[in-house]
Parts: structure tokens; sequence; C-alpha cells
């Protein structure tokens, strides 16, 4: 932290779950991003320890270890799920944190130390006045992203050669590039920059599942473009130079999204290798859409926070919690499904009566296992189901 930016500058907490590791006694914070989230003109330097995964003694406080996912964070990019402890069926003890860029970040718990390496590589800098990021950014080398980093002319959709026009039009207006591209300021030429992953994507609060006799990490995403814009700062609000505009989740043409599917996914990961299994759509998104009409296209995925829980024999993912994450017109989901872990295919499914808004959880009562979802949404009331075999 340079300057005096540290003394009033706040946030850098941590408001996803930690985690705890009874036997190294070390419990692990995922520390969020500092303010503001679109511009750090106030704050130069790395923010340590913004946007770190922090390991420390449960008993003396003391920081046993940390790692700085990234450096000056002014993409809202805060670590949003609780960290992942895992033993791998060949011994090794990890922590994995998934993250909204869409990378698996993963740490022998007790050192810190990366499983694979994490290369720091040159980024994008901001043109924006006062603004200074860091030169290069973490780039995990394994598992590959997730979901889709960045956004060229070549993710744009394509159903239909009038739909691509359309969503060329919509591109032509923003600033573009590949991942960590910053925010940029409204004005005549640009509406500001496509952000993508966007700030509700690709994994959200819920997280991933980790199946431990298999070493697999099934981790849900969304492919969700966000317009990371910038204002000058009105000096009778105001003392920051610039602040962010309208935080807006961008759609494409006609209400569609406005790059190619998938837009919710699954996505396995064999985290004995750093290798990805597979990857399916998550729900059916918006392939019933009007301007779709006759194309009788596969399952597109739904942008929702989705929430993963794996069993000894199936994966369940629900399309998750649509409160504060916009969909297309018929976009919308409320089914659970259960997957098989070793392919993706879909082997059970059923809609419940609204979103899912919590994680998954199981138990066992009287030899049987339930399996609960809390559900909701703005015209639905909050309530839990459970399920069970006959």
């Amino acid at each position: 932290w340079l300057d005096e930016g540290v003394d009033f500058t706040g946030n850098a907490g941590v408001w996803a779950p930690m985690s705890g590791d009874p036997e190294l006694g070390l419990v692990y914070l995922p520390v969020e991003s500092a303010t503001g989230d679109r511009y750090g003109g106030d704050r130069p330097g790395d923010n340590l320890f913004a946007n770190a995964l922090v390991a420390v003694d449960v008993k003396t406080g003391e920081r046993r270890w940390h790692y700085q996912i990234i450096h000056h964070d002014i993409w809202d990019w805060d670590n949003p799920a609780a960290p992942i402890l895992a033993d791998l069926p060949d011994g090794k003890k990890i922590v994995m944190q998934v993250t909204k860029q869409s990378w698996v970040y993963t740490f022998d718990r007790e050192t810190g130390e990366p499983i694979w390496p994490i290369e720091e590589r040159p980024v994008p800098q901001s043109q924006i006045p006062g603004e200074v990021l860091s030169a290069t950014q973490p780039f995990p080398t394994k598992p590959a992203a997730y979901d889709l980093q960045g956004l060229t002319e070549d993710d744009l959709i394509d159903f239909t050669p009038e739909l691509r026009a359309e969503a060329l039009a919509i591109f032509k207006q923003y600033v573009t590039g590949p991942v960590f591209t910053p925010p940029s300021v409204i004005g005549e030429q640009t509406k500001g920059t496509i952000e993508l992953p966007g700030s509700v994507g690709g994994a959200d609060w819920t997280g991933a599942a980790f199946d431990p006799d298999t070493g697999m990490l099934y981790v849900p995403s969304m492919t969700n473009p966000f317009v990371a814009n910038l204002l000058q700062g009105k000096p009778e609000n105001t003392n920051l130079r610039f602040r962010a505009s309208n935080r807006e989740l961008l759609q494409g043409p006609r209400g569609l999204p406005l790059v190619k599917p998938p837009y919710g996914r699954i996505t396995a990961l064999n985290l004995n290798r750093g290798t990805q299994a597979w990857m399916v759509p998550n729900g059916d998104g918006p392939r019933n859409h009007l301007a779709l009409k006759g194309l009788n296209l596969p399952p597109l995925g739904q942008a929702v926070r989705a929430a993963p829980l794996v069993t000894k024999t199936l994966l369940f993912v629900t399309e998750g919690d649509q409160i504060n994450v916009r969909t297309p017109p018929d976009g919308g989901g409320k089914k659970i499904r259960a997957y098989d872990k070793a392919t993706g295919a879909v082997v059970w499914e059923m809609a419940l009566d609204a979103g899912s808004t919590g994680t998954l959880m199981t138990y066992l009562h009287a030899g049987r296992q339930y399996l609960v979802v809390a559900i909701g949404g703005i015209d639905h009331p909050a309530e839990f189901i459970a399920l069970s075999l006959p």
C-alpha cells in the first residue's frame, strides 16, 4: 500500500465463509477486494492482503502464509467462496480457491506453495488518470480456466446472421480485450469496458464440490458480461476523481446473451493432473426464445448461481438463484439435476417451485438419506425442500 491509501480505504475483509483444518490448526481466509470496486487511484500499490488467500494459526492468530490472487483489484473479483480443503488420492493435502475470474488457485495447505506454477504475466494497463495497475497478474498454469475470459468478436452469438450483426453493433460500443482489461470512462466513443467474467461470474458464492474418492472438482460457473465503466466524481458528493457508473449486466440483441453459449456450465476438473475431464451446460437457457424459434438448439445453460453437491454416486446441481442475476426472457431456471460424475450426463431432474437460494445439503436419518435445498424468489417465499428416495 503506497501513500496513505491503507489508512482510509475500506473492505479487504472476509465476506465468504472461512475453512479450517483441525489437524494443522489453520484457518483459511478468502479475503475480498478493497474499496472502490472500479477505481483504485486513491489506494496505489498492490493492496496486500486484499484478494488474497491467507492461512492463520487458529490458536495465536499468527499469519502462517498468504498468496495474493489479484494485485490492485479494480474488477470486483473478490474471493467469493469458501476455500476447499482436500486430501488427494496420492496423499497431497491441498486447498483450492475458486474465483470469479474463472481459475482454481491450488496450494499445499500447510506451506502455501502452489501445486502447479502460477506465473506473473503482463496485463493491459489503465488509461484512467491517477490509476496505476500492477504490470502483471498471477496466471495459474493448471487447471485451465473453466469459463470464458476476455471478449473478442469470435465470442459473439451467431445463431443467425441477423443476431450476429446486432451483437457486433453492441460489441463495437465498448472497450474489449483479454482478461484483466481495465474499466474505462464513459465518453463519446465508448460506453465503458465489457468485463468478462463479470462481477457475478464465473464461480460465485455457491462454490464448487470436491470428490475425495476420485480427486475431481466440480465447478458451476456463469458467463455473464458486465459493463465496467466510470464517471467523473462530483465534488459535492465525493472526493474520488472517478466513481463506478451503472454496474450494468450487459445483454445482447433482443434480450439474448451477447456471447455464445453455454451461459451456465458445470466443469469437471481432475485435480490429480490439473486437467479438465468434461464440461456440460447447466440447464436449457434461452433455447425457446422467439428469435431462436425453429433452430432446435441443444441446452444453452442458465447464467445463475448454481449450487453443487457431490455424493458417493452422483453430482447434484441446481439451476440456481436468479435474484440479482439478470437472465434473458425464458432464461430462468428452477430445476435440480443429478449428473453422472464420470461423464456429466443428466440421469435425473426435477422442477422446483422457485430457484435455489443456498447450497445443497445432505444428511442421514434412521437409515434414509435426505437432500435439502433452500428455494425462494421475488414472488415466492423462502422455504426448504427435502428430497429422498422412496
